[in-house]
């Protein structure tokens, strides 16, 4: 077996809407996305994250964003099941590691 290049390894986060996720009236919702913005924000803020946003045009609604961490996926499991909409069982999430060639990937401010 050849040697394998070192490769860097990620934690993404896919931000999912569950089928059961709650009803809730414009105001909550609005409340509850300033209050997932802060939280996402923070993890920036903290050096936690490296991005995160939003999909749009996504062929399957549910799948509503990604986040990209800069911790392990436990780590990473604990901080996303902190987000006030996955608290509040509007999003769901999966996490797991993403592997690219070194350096591929770089983030600024």
């Amino acid at each position: 077996m050849a040697d394998r290049p070192p490769l860097d390894q990620h934690t993404l986060v896919l931000l999912v809407r569950p089928p059961d996720a709650p009803d809730m009236s414009d105001q909550q919702l609005d409340e509850l996305q300033q209050q997932h913005l802060d939280f996402l924000a923070s993890m920036r803020e903290q050096g936690l994250m490296h991005a995160a946003g939003p999909f749009v045009g996504q062929p399957d609604e549910r799948l509503r964003g990604m986040c990209l961490y800069r911790v392990g996926v436990e780590e990473t499991r604990r901080l996303a099941a902190e987000d006030p909409s996955v608290r509040a069982g509007r999003m769901a999430v999966q996490v797991f590691s993403w592997y690219t060639r070194p350096g591929e990937l770089r983030f600024g401010g």
